[in-house]
């Protein structure tokens, strides 16, 4: 893993430390981290919006193992950024990981690379957390929907990609014609089948959601160094979805909470990186939705969790019809992979129980005491 400071950093930060200074308030150094993967033009939109803002004593670009010319054009275009390459791609979880300990920031927000902040994004995070009572180990933003999702012109047709999006209720959305602005998320929580969701999925941008949530969204919140020291960073052996669910477990269970800062706003083009229905989505979606529940929920929640995802699979498979290119061969497809998924969950079912019993162990919270949201 290699890492290079831009030239204009170390200018940058002695400003901010007069203009603190000035203010007479305590410092709070905060870095936002941003994780690219082959989509280079993403992630430079989102960084110099970070950058224009100011806010950021450090912004930390991550190239995840990038296949195509994604680290000439992050040297290029982000000077003033601090860019980590790692040779090969970790997931979203190790990208992150490898930003947060390119830092030594007391604050670190993490930015998803298709998302771009409004003015103020990072300042609300850093403000609320830093101000925030000891046992706030993390904050999480508005996000917002964008891009191909935000609307649809009047009397235009959603295309497939838009009829893949589904709300809690598991009916399909279809983007307004009227531009109603929809939101991505308000945190996240877990329902009693052990689902982690986006709070407040498809609601109005202007809804109002209550401060304390069970969990972040990893694509636009803010953590507090002391409280990774304590429990750890996000577990890279889910590669990617869930790790800020399994995280945001592991600080409930230790004692600390997560709350919602509203005027932390985000555009977050949902998907745009890996696909609202790819192999990679289904597969991953399935295995660490049942691995997260069997390490830390209760075991009502695994049980219903492990009978939920079979039984999906199965229904799946019994009701498929068609050609393999048709949507009957596509939900046979998803069906062999979420079994794919829970086959490998159960291979290693010893190492996961193993897993199960140390972090009971290192809690002072019990699961069945957490609230979820559900």
């Amino acid at each position: 893993m290699r890492l290079v400071r831009g030239p204009g950093l170390r200018q940058r930060r002695r400003h901010g430390l007069r203009r603190a200074l000035a203010r007479g308030r305590r410092l709070t150094r905060t870095a936002v981290v941003v994780v690219n993967w082959n989509h280079a033009d993403l992630t430079v939109r989102a960084a110099r919006a970070v950058l224009a803002d100011g806010a950021a004593d450090d912004v930390v670009v991550v190239d995840n193992g990038s296949s195509d010319d994604s680290v000439a054009v992050l040297r290029r275009e982000l000077p003033d950024a601090t860019i980590v390459v790692r040779e090969h791609n970790g997931g979203f979880a190790a990208g992150a990981n490898a930003g947060i300990t390119a830092t030594g920031a007391d604050i670190v927000v993490l930015l998803n690379n298709d998302a771009v902040p409004a003015p103020g994004f990072v300042g609300a995070l850093r403000d609320h957390l830093t101000h925030a009572a000891p046992e706030v180990a993390a904050v999480t933003g508005r996000i917002v929907l964008a891009g191909r999702w935000a609307s649809l012109p009047s009397g235009a047709q959603p295309g497939p990609d838009e009829r893949a999006l589904a709300g809690h209720d598991g009916r399909l959305w279809v983007p307004s014609p009227d531009g109603t602005v929809r939101l991505n998320s308000t945190g996240v929580r877990v329902d009693l089948v052990g689902n982690g969701s986006d709070r407040d999925w498809l609601a109005p941008a202007d809804t109002v959601a209550a401060t304390t949530v069970f969990g972040f969204s990893g694509g636009a919140s803010a953590l507090r160094r002391s409280a990774l020291e304590d429990v750890g960073l996000l577990d890279e052996s889910l590669f990617m979805y869930y790790e800020d669910t399994e995280l945001a477990w592991r600080l409930a269970r230790r004692g600390y909470r997560v709350e919602y800062v509203a005027d932390a706003v985000v555009e977050h083009d949902h998907s745009a990186s890996s696909g609202v229905r790819s192999d990679l989505f289904v597969y991953r979606n399935a295995r660490n939705r049942v691995l997260v529940a069997l390490w830390h929920a209760p075991w009502p929640v695994v049980g219903r969790a492990l009978v939920r995802t079979a039984g999906r699979a199965l229904r799946g498979l019994s009701g498929a019809s068609g050609a393999s290119g048709g949507p009957g061969g596509s939900d046979r497809r998803e069906a062999r992979l979420v079994l794919a998924a829970l086959g490998d969950v159960v291979r290693h079912l010893p190492r996961h129980l193993a897993r199960r019993r140390a972090e009971s162990a290192r809690a002072v919270v019990p699961s069945s005491r957490v609230d979820t949201g559900a």
